[in-house]
């Protein structure tokens, strides 16, 4: 690599649903460096694992990829259900993503009532 590719910033990256698989997959250079998994429901979608391949970790791909697809979620106009826990501490370090968690099932995601 040369020094000019070391000091040129790093591609954005890149997302792919795969909704056979039931996951967002998170690519950087053209590979996949991790994945959200869902599950939908009528009106919902419940995130229930999220995975940075090691190789990838330490960039903050993980909040880019939970990031994504709450924007997903919310442009779709469906509820959020954050079974995974990264998911769930993401929206509670991101206030203004509250919205997405249906107040009445907040309770059971440890998630304040009101925001």
């Amino acid at each position: 690599m040369s020094l000019l590719d070391r000091l040129r910033p790093p591609a954005p990256p890149e997302y792919r649903d795969d909704p056979g698989a039931g996951r967002l997959e998170i690519l950087v250079g053209g590979r996949r460096a991790g994945y959200a998994a869902y599950r939908r429901r009528q009106g919902a979608i419940a995130l229930t694992h999220t995975e940075i391949d090691p190789e990838f970790e330490g960039q903050g791909l993980g909040g880019k990829l939970v990031r994504e697809a709450l924007s997903r979620a919310r442009g779709e106009g469906v509820a959020v259900l954050p079974f995974c826990p990264f998911v769930r501490s993401y929206i509670e370090g991101h206030p203004d993503q509250l919205d997405l968690v249906p107040a009445d099932r907040r309770e059971e995601f440890e998630l304040p009532v009101e925001n």
